[in-house]
């Protein structure tokens, strides 16, 4: 039967770092490989499950994987989380891997390893598409999701988001793009975050996993986001280079003035300080009446029944 396992690089507190490992055991994950950025108590607790691979990513560590470099640690954390997945993908022993974040939750209709086993074999790469979590109270965690289609998503979301959707792509403030299983046994790749490189040219033989879709809880709540959010804008998804997220697809340069996530945030922040911030977070992250309407509207709303708590508690007794 098919195998499948993930790969993380992760920065997080003791309990999320074991309910995602927990979550994706119950799945049915046959390997989870967990590099830990900086040292966390979950490690020892990891290393007693036999499916789960933990690696403390120590000066050790890195003098080992890059010895002749200046650097040896990567000083972003895009290049570690690189690494480490290749690093991974060079010694698994499942057929197919997935590179994913700590925040992120494959959620499968149906069996994983049923998905995979019926992939065609020139099939080298399969796409999960994201959904991302709102805030809300209530037994269902409610996301929203977006067309595939870029025409339609760019004339939908406006509609949905009135106040700041034409700076937003499909109203995520995160990535669209998804994140892939990838078959084992290739040589000469890149494993990026939404990409495989390879000799044979940018993910070979893609196929959307329709039947499961990646939970993204990227904005759990406004204190979670606030937490987090210095970060994403310096270093993360916000930072200032990346593209605008309404950018066509395929466009390669990037105009310096476009409003993307970073200039948005940075003006919110010049003119209103975190209640202009929370402004933006009400309308595009928050579970309300009006949202979750407009969402069903465009058969955007997805509502699950989630339990991160339930299964740590189960595989790890905490």
């Amino acid at each position: 039967m098919t195998t499948w396992g993930i790969v993380a690089t992760v920065k997080a507190d003791r309990d999320t770092i074991l309910e995602f490992a927990a979550h994706h055991l119950e799945l049915g994950a046959d390997e989870v490989n967990i590099y830990l950025d900086t040292p966390n108590e979950a490690e020892e607790i990891l290393a007693t499950h036999p499916k789960v691979n933990v690696i403390l990513c120590n000066d050790k560590y890195w003098k080992m994987r890059r010895p002749k470099e200046t650097h040896q640690r990567p000083p972003m954390h895009q290049g570690r989380q690189f690494a480490n997945a290749k690093w991974a993908y060079m010694h698994t022993s499942v057929d197919w891997l997935a590179h994913i974040d700590v925040d992120e939750f494959l959620w499968p209709k149906t069996e994983i390893k049923a998905q995979l086993n019926k992939l065609p074999p020139d099939c080298l790469c399969a796409r999960i598409r994201p959904i991302e979590a709102l805030s809300g109270e209530g037994e269902e965690t409610h996301f929203k999701a977006c067309s595939e289609n870029w025409l339609q998503r760019l004339d939908e979301t406006p509609k949905i988001y009135p106040e700041f959707g034409s700076y937003l792509n499909g109203g995520f403030l995160s990535h669209v793009a998804g994140k892939l299983f990838v078959r084992s046994g290739l040589r000469d790749i890149k494993f990026k975050i939404h990409n495989l490189e390879t000799s044979k040219g940018n993910n070979p033989g893609e196929v959307l996993l329709e039947d499961t879709e990646l939970l993204h809880m990227h904005a759990k709540s406004w204190d979670d986001w606030l937490a987090t959010f210095q970060y994403r804008k310096n270093k993360g998804s916000y930072r200032k280079e990346l593209a605008p997220p309404i950018q066509p697809p395929g466009v390669r340069e990037i105009d310096p003035d476009a409003p993307n996530l970073h200039r948005l945030f940075s003006a919110l922040e010049e003119a209103d300080g975190d209640s202009g911030l929370l402004q933006f977070f009400n309308e595009v992250c928050v579970a309300t009446p009006e949202l979750l309407q407009r969402l069903r509207a465009f058969d955007h709303l997805r509502s699950y029944k989630t339990d991160f708590t339930g299964a740590r508690k189960r595989q790890f007794n905490l």
